[in-house]
């Protein structure tokens, strides 16, 4: 949650900071530890996912939103989510210049200005690399480190 957070992304690579531009962050960062655990944690990876919705749903909730919305909103979220997710496993295996055009659909809908999506590409690359370099195991214990974005 905290390299979701990171103040870079929204202030000078133009991430929308609003709830939707930091969904689009979290899920950006959880598709990160996804995609280093695939194929090695695979109970890790769902329990991951599934504690990722209980927290929307608490977050939800702590915000106000009554309980009738807040299942309706949840399954929005994960419809969202998991399609991101498969955008970003597609444009990783697609040519260059893919992942820029994922990330720009779905990170700035309304279009990017500047390079934001660009940025946000290459830190995806960056912090795939990184990833490899860190454990399994304590990935799967919550010891996961990103690289601190460079602005």
């Amino acid at each position: 949650m905290a390299a979701a957070r990171h103040p870079v992304l929204y202030a000078r690579w133009g991430v929308a900071d609003t709830l939707d531009g930091r969904f689009d962050m979290i899920t950006l960062h959880t598709f990160l530890a996804l995609d280093r655990l695939k194929g090695v944690e695979e109970g890790f990876r769902q329990d991951l996912v599934d504690e990722l919705f209980l927290d929307m749903d608490r977050s939800l909730r702590e915000m106000g939103v009554g309980d009738i919305s807040v299942g309706k909103k949840v399954r929005k979220m994960a419809e969202v989510f998991y399609g991101r997710i498969a955008a970003y496993d597609q444009a990783l295996e697609g040519p260059e210049g893919a992942l820029d055009a994922a990330i720009a659909r779905n990170v700035f809908p309304e279009g990017a200005a500047g390079d934001g999506p660009g940025r946000l590409a290459e830190y995806v690359m960056q912090q795939r690399g990184h990833l490899a370099s860190q454990d399994t195991s304590g990935i799967a214990r919550g010891t996961i480190r990103f690289q601190e974005p460079t602005p």
